[in-house]
């Protein structure tokens, strides 16, 4: 009999701080498939150096030419991978794949900012409404009827 194949997470996160936060969380996705999305940058190509790793376009901040490019990126990505999960610490990366992860059918799941004490960033009011969850990592963080405080990662 053959065994189940392994549920498939799609990792998404910006280098630095958001990729920390990310490996902080890798007792949730260390026994499952998963395909990375992030930056190019030198901390992301040592850390994900054995790993399945998607480049997106950069840089994010507040870029309508990165986002119609990752959103393209996200739709060809998502439709081929077909994760059955997507877990993102942020930042911008987050918007284009969740918006592709909800059209085909992946649960999302957001992890606020560290950093984010009390409200949630730009890329968290945008990804909220998509979210199956929303945590936050301060019980003083922005408390929207779906967000949890379970506590931080550090």
């Amino acid at each position: 009999m053959a065994e189940a194949p392994l549920p498939k997470v799609m990792l998404v996160c910006s280098p630095g701080g958001h990729l920390f936060q990310m490996f902080c969380l890798e007792p949730a996705w260390t026994d499952l498939e998963r395909t990375w999305v992030t930056l190019e940058a030198p901390d992301a190509a040592y850390l994900l150096e054995d790993e399945r790793v998607v480049l997106a376009r950069g840089p994010t901040n507040r870029s309508a030419r990165a986002l119609l490019a990752n959103l393209r990126l996200a739709w060809r990505v998502v439709r081929s991978e077909r994760p059955d999960a997507i877990l993102s610490t942020g930042a911008a990366l987050a918007f284009p794949f969740f918006l592709a992860g909800k059209l085909f059918g992946a649960k999302l799941i957001f992890v606020e900012s560290l950093t984010r004490t009390e409200r949630l960033s730009l890329t968290g009011r945008l990804v909220y409404p998509f979210a199956d969850a929303c945590f936050v990592q301060w019980p003083s963080a922005d408390r929207r009827a779906r967000t949890r405080f379970v506590g931080n990662l550090l």
